[in-house]
């Protein structure tokens, strides 16, 4: 079977649940081949077996992560020159789609992302149009680059022996433009990262105020779940920027999603709607998120979200 390279998402060699996920979906269609950059792989390489794995490619020089991410796409253009892959799959994460972007220049191939679903012929599902209509597109030209979204697919464990394949590459001026010269560490809690969350806990303009939005969190933590919000109440400051879920925010698409006060605008819509499974709380009947969840309560969220909270803690 051809080859389909995933490229690795990993911070300082702790690997990310996004990259067993592309592991997963590679393997249905071709021999998963793994590619890593940067240091930290001696570490990890035994996630990457666990996951299936059939090979790794290794680029452990340490330069590669000294800058953005040009690197990155010159590494696996010379890995699709080398190798002739059937595939190259990425996160769709905002430096995922920038590799794929940068890759499809340099081998002169068609991209797709924000992929939530991939096909038989590498046909990627797409949504589009803020997420009013879905889509499957093939690239016509090229090795396909599809860069999909975190939680899109369900890892699964296949247990391997992967062949370790060390590989260089030689940087070019226009790579090294931008480095990286400070890194600073992010206070980390103990809620998972929003974009690979199984379960995503969003609240929006019906919690009311900054303070009422502890009733949110706690709805999460009880889930083990990341807390969203909408971009009303991001632009109100009852909640940060960075947990923005929607078309100007971040893109979700977790196994459960729990839209508390949300009256469903297409914004928001754009970065959820692929959820597996979608619950709504809202005390209006008509709010247009009741058109796409799955379950939908309708009453007030001061009595509805605690009480779930409550139940969902007593069967723990």
């Amino acid at each position: 079977m051809a080859e389909i390279l995933v490229l690795v998402d990993h911070l300082d060699g702790e690997v990310k649940k996004v990259t067993f996920e592309l592991l997963t979906l590679a393997r249905r269609h071709g021999d998963a081949a793994a590619v890593w950059v940067g240091p930290g792989y001696e570490g990890a390489k035994h996630k990457l077996a666990e996951s299936g794995a059939a090979k790794v490619y290794v680029a452990a020089d340490e330069e590669l992560t000294s800058y953005v991410v040009a690197p990155r796409a010159e590494l696996l253009a010379q890995l699709v020159a080398e190798k002739s892959p059937a595939a190259v799959f990425v996160s769709a994460t905002a430096d995922g789609k920038e590799v794929a972007g940068r890759l499809a220049v340099k081998i002169d191939s068609g991209v797709l992302t924000d992929a939530v679903g991939v096909a038989d012929g590498f046909v990627a599902e797409q949504s589009i149009f803020g997420g009013s209509t879905v889509v499957h597109s093939r690239v016509k030209n090229g090795t396909p680059i599809i860069a999909v979204r975190p939680n899109s697919t369900a890892p699964e464990a296949a247990p391997s022996t992967p062949v370790e394949e060390q590989v260089t590459v030689v940087l070019s001026e226009a790579a090294k433009a931008a480095k990286i010269v400070e890194k600073v560490v992010q206070e980390k809690g103990e809620r998972p990262e929003l974009t690979e969350a199984a379960i995503v806990v969003s609240g929006g303009r019906g919690v009311g105020n900054a303070e009422n939005f502890k009733i949110i969190e706690g709805l999460a933590d009880s889930l083990g779940a990341a807390v969203g919000a909408s971009r009303a109440a991001t632009d109100a400051g009852w909640y940060p920027h960075q947990f923005q879920v929607g078309q100007t925010g971040k893109t979700v698409s977790p196994q459960l999603y729990i839209a508390v006060g949300i009256s469903g605008a297409i914004q928001h819509r754009a970065g959820m709607q692929t959820s597996k499974t979608i619950i709504a709380i809202n005390k209006d009947a008509e709010a247009p998120i009741f058109e796409l969840v799955d379950f939908g309560v309708v009453g007030d969220l001061f009595q509805v979200a605690p009480a779930l909270t409550e139940e969902i803690n007593k069967r723990k």
